[in-house]
């Protein structure tokens, strides 16, 4: 995902800062990909916002999410980290709810994997028939970055939710 805004602000990520791959497009907005493991990237996104002075709701998160469909985004501005330890992390670390999120489903057709095979499945790679499914939702979901940045919250969501 981070890597599709990348290649469309022609913002390299060649820096490294909090453990993170960064890249600065249009405005200064910065693209980051954290290097962490993912329950402790909220190390990261600390250090990045004291250091360049950013609120967290000056953010937006951006995850994968086994509770919803293959190909589905859902974008809100605050809440609780429904069981992702990624965002467990990183609300944690910067002590607030109030940060703007969006998240890429990757559930299966079949539902989701049972609990104990849940790590393997998040963390291999899709299936060859799943792709085209993949390529179009990390369109849509660097297009609904692009709006937030552009336009705000509010018109993200109205846009890429449902």
């Amino acid at each position: 995902m981070v890597e599709e805004l990348a290649r469309r602000w022609r913002a390299p990520l060649d820096r490294t800062e909090c453990n993170s791959r960064l890249g600065e497009g249009a405005d200064g907005v910065l693209l980051v990909q954290p290097q962490t493991y993912m329950n402790r990237s909220g190390y990261a996104a600390r250090c990045l916002l004291e250091r360049h002075g950013l609120d967290p709701s000056e953010i937006l998160v951006i995850y994968d999410e086994i509770n919803l469909p293959l190909g589905r985004l859902r974008l809100r501005r605050s809440g609780s980290p429904a069981g992702h330890r990624g965002l467990e992390s990183i609300l944690e670390n910067l002590r607030t709810d109030q940060i703007p999120r969006l998240r890429l489903g990757i559930a299966p057709e079949t539902g989701a994997p049972p609990g104990e095979g849940l790590p393997d499945f998040v963390l291999a790679p899709f299936a060859a028939d799943e792709q085209e499914k993949v390529d179009e939702m990390i369109r849509r979901a660097a297009d609904a970055c692009e709006v937030w940045v552009g336009e705000g919250v509010e018109a993200a969501m109205n846009r890429f939710n449902g």
